[in-house]
């Protein structure tokens, strides 16, 4: 029920207003999110790295609504990937896109350009782009744009959210030669037709398509804080001799750092999803919204402040 309500408050501009102005949001920033610009970013990509550790940096901000918002978000992605680049972080750090912010909703051609540019600047540098999967409405679009962009960048990365029905049909789709998948289970509201609603389903279905694309040739991205996930993605890493640059643990930002140093420390490939920008607040109710400790935190936060 918690969860239902948190994703309802995150498509709210009246929470949303009161969230932004709330003497506690501060705190929730910080704990999730890198900060407003480029060089916050950078300073916590170069912390991550330096300490044996891959990134993913993806700029905030969703659902736009004009052009020059769409270009503004692509000028801030190619100036990222320009700094990636210079600083040599190119094959330690990608970058998440989400077609909503470069256009798609005012239409799908302009978002493949928009897409398609980030793509080549982040070649220029030295890596990858994956595109993000947003609700369960976008993911034939998502899809299709993801073919197009492959024509000639072939290794932008797709994600896949165990909590659709079809995600193991979708993971059979894309575990070929070449292929970057990133499973997660997923953080947007669906109809019960669409997509499993209860905690236990979400996860077999998780299981299930980890399952087909650790035994595939492409290159899993396992995107999950699950103990008992990990476990099972160690042990399937093993049962199809899975060296371990040949798939990747991903977390967030802010969440079980401990973990994510545990497993480097181990030699396994960690990468953290680092979100950066002034448009934090659906990123981080959905975030809360897919762990309780995350909303406990959040608690915390307010009763502790005057």
């Amino acid at each position: 029920m918690f969860r239902q309500v948190l994703l309802a408050a995150s498509r709210s501009n009246g929470v949303r207003r009161a969230m932004e102005t709330a003497p506690f949001a501060q705190g929730v920033v910080r704990r999730f999110i890198a900060g407003g610009e480029v060089d916050d970013v950078l300073d916590v990509t170069l912390s991550l790295t330096g300490d044996g550790r891959l990134v993913t940096i993806d700029h905030l901000g969703e659902d736009t609504t004009e052009p020059s918002h769409a270009e503004a978000v692509v000028t801030d992605y190619l100036s990222l990937l320009d700094r990636l680049g210079s600083q040599g972080l190119g094959d330690r750090a990608e970058v998440s896109v989400k077609l909503s912010a470069v256009g798609r909703a005012l239409d799908e051609g302009l978002a493949v350009e928009n897409a398609r540019r980030i793509c080549a600047a982040a070649e220029t540098a030295g890596t990858t782009v994956t595109l993000d999967m947003e609700d369960h409405t976008t993911v034939a679009s998502t899809l299709r744009i993801l073919r197009e962009l492959r024509r000639d960048h072939p290794r932008t990365g797709a994600v896949i959210q165990s909590y659709l029905r079809r995600s193991e049909e979708y993971c059979a789709e894309l575990a070929y030669e070449g292929s970057r998948v990133r499973l997660c289970k997923g953080a947007y509201a669906a109809p019960s037709d669409v997509a499993y609603s209860a905690r236990a389903d979400i996860d077999k279905s998780y299981v299930r398509c980890m399952k087909v694309l650790m035994a595939g040739p492409g290159y899993p991205m396992l995107a999950t804080h699950d103990p008992r996930l990990i476990e099972i993605a160690g042990a399937l890493a093993v049962l199809h001799d899975r060296a371990p640059g040949g798939f990747e643990y991903q977390m967030l930002y802010g969440i079980r750092s401990a973990e994510q140093s545990r497993l480097a420390g181990m030699g396994a490939q960690v990468r953290v999803y680092v979100p950066y920008g002034r448009e934090w607040y659906g990123y981080a109710m959905r975030r809360m919204a897919e762990r309780p400790a995350n909303l406990a935190f959040v608690l915390r936060s307010f009763t502790t402040r005057t």
